[in-house]
């Protein structure tokens, strides 16, 4: 039975799980289903395993895998899956207050989530911060959100969290899936993001991180404000004309207007 307090919702049609494992390369109908010898050099850590529907293509393909599972009688029935597995690991727990680092135990790591809706942009900084071990990521999220994972600059969908995961990743919306292959149905469509690191964040040299995301947290705070206004707290709305005119910006450009790497010259210049 899912839990509504958890947002669970469970991959339950077989076709789409096929699918989804064809897309991420773990079904024997992927092309790059397997790469000998790869299997000891990393492993995928499952995100919400559920009742295991994806967990056994995961571990078809030979490497470690490590299911990450907050409810504890799904956690249960997948011990008993372990116990037929030897490259099945549970850990029972909340991803949010998991080390994935620890998790992976010297290995580069591969994601698989269907993750909660409302918790989608806490669970992609919890990533994010170990993106040094992540070769590749592959999510099941809400549409709308997907949406803004992918989205570009001067579109309405465009703000902070396409900026956060398009600086750590390439985001694609690989599957759309229809309400119907969950049990019980979200209200809402879901898709399949599959996001390809690194991101923009190769070329850009951003010497302090967490201080450029809380900038471009800044940059959007008010989205219909113009960057003069919503940086008026970190910087005086001339030095912030100045700096956009040196980028060939106008003086009531947007945020929603700047690619990642606009945002992160602007950013440069008003550290200056």
């Amino acid at each position: 039975m899912a839990r509504q307090r958890l947002g669970q919702h469970f991959l339950a049609d077989e076709n789409w799980q096929e699918e989804i494992a064809r897309e991420i390369g773990v079904s024997r109908n992927s092309q790059n289903f397997f790469i000998p010898g790869e299997a000891k050099e990393s492993c995928w850590i499952e995100i919400g395993a559920g009742h295991g529907e994806m967990t056994r293509h995961l571990l078809s393909t030979g490497k470690p895998v490590i299911a990450v599972e907050l409810d504890a009688p799904l956690a249960k029935r997948l011990e008993y899956l372990a116990e037929q597995h030897a490259n099945l690991a549970v850990h029972h727990g909340d991803v949010l207050k998991t080390d994935l680092r620890e998790l992976a135990a010297g290995r580069r790591i591969k994601i698989y989530g269907n993750l909660p809706y409302y918790i989608t942009s806490p669970i992609l900084h919890h990533f994010f911060a170990v993106v040094d071990l992540i070769d590749e990521i592959h999510i099941v999220i809400q549409q709308e959100v997907a949406f803004r994972l992918a989205a570009k600059p001067g579109t309405r969908d465009y703000g902070y969290l396409s900026v956060l995961t398009q600086y750590f990743s390439w985001p694609t919306i690989a599957l759309k899936i229809p309400r119907e292959a969950f049990r019980p149905p979200p209200e809402v469509g879901s898709a399949l993001v599959s996001l390809k690191l690194p991101g923009e964040k190769a070329k850009l040299q951003i010497a302090d991180e967490e201080k450029f995301l809380e900038f471009v947290k800044l940059c959007f705070a008010q989205k219909r404000k113009t960057l003069v206004n919503n940086l008026r707290a970190a910087s005086e709305p001339e030095v912030t004309r100045g700096a956009l005119a040196s980028l060939d910006l106008a003086a009531g450009a947007r945020a929603e207007e700047l690619s990642v790497g606009l945002l992160a010259q602007l950013f440069q210049k008003l550290q200056k």
